[in-house]
């Protein structure tokens, strides 16, 4: 995207964030496939026939959206960050719901089956427990540490690069590598647990 269009997509969210409802319809058509590519990459984490549709869920955001109160938006990959951020509740609430209808209501046991972080970027088949699973790995991490928690966030449910986290974050992409690896390996250690297995 060349710089006149981001000069402008971020002078429209600044405009939103000043209380020009406008701005957001003008802001919608500009934004909207790459609101859909943020979709699909959360959705890589649903069960195939189980998960709404990437034109759904980014209509979904679009309402949460609306609902944002004077957020001081720095510029486009911040909202995107914001935006994935709203996509990924919008699926965990999906996800915690099936997993409490199938076990009458109740939350999935603490020892629900964990993520294999190595493959962190490759995990089309994860299920709903396991996306539980490590929401409360992250949650955790957050409290810890909460950059790095943002990194896994922004990276692996936002499909964000590493310059956009960067940009988001507002520190170097080296700093975004370097807590990806160790955000990465602490969420591993963190989801194998006592008695599961490390493999």
């Amino acid at each position: 995207m060349d710089q006149p269009q981001i000069t402008e997509t971020t002078q429209l969210l600044r405009a939103w964030a000043d209380g020009k409802s406008d701005a957001l319809k003008a802001l919608m058509p500009r934004v909207y496939r790459e609101l859909r590519r943020i979709a699909q990459h959360c959705m890589q984490n649903e069960r195939p026939g189980r998960s709404i549709q990437a034109t759904a869920l980014v209509h979904e955001a679009y309402l949460k959206l609306i609902d944002v109160d004077r957020m001081d938006w720095r510029h486009r990959a911040h909202f995107f960050a914001v935006s994935a951020r709203i996509m990924r509740r919008i699926l965990l609430d999906r996800a915690r719901r099936r997993t409490a209808d199938k076990r009458g209501g109740h939350s999935p046991p603490v020892g629900a089956p964990a993520i294999r972080l190595e493959e962190l970027p490759d995990v089309s088949s994860a299920r709903a427990r396991e996306l539980i699973a490590l929401d409360d790995a992250l949650q955790v991490l957050a409290g810890v540490d909460a950059r790095k928690a943002q990194v896994i966030e922004l990276r692996f449910f936002g499909g964000l690069t590493v310059e956009e986290t960067a940009e988001v974050l507002r520190v170097s992409p080296d700093t975004v590598l370097r807590d990806w690896r160790l955000a990465r390996a602490w969420l591993l250690s963190e989801l194998s647990g006592p008695g599961r297995s490390t493999t």
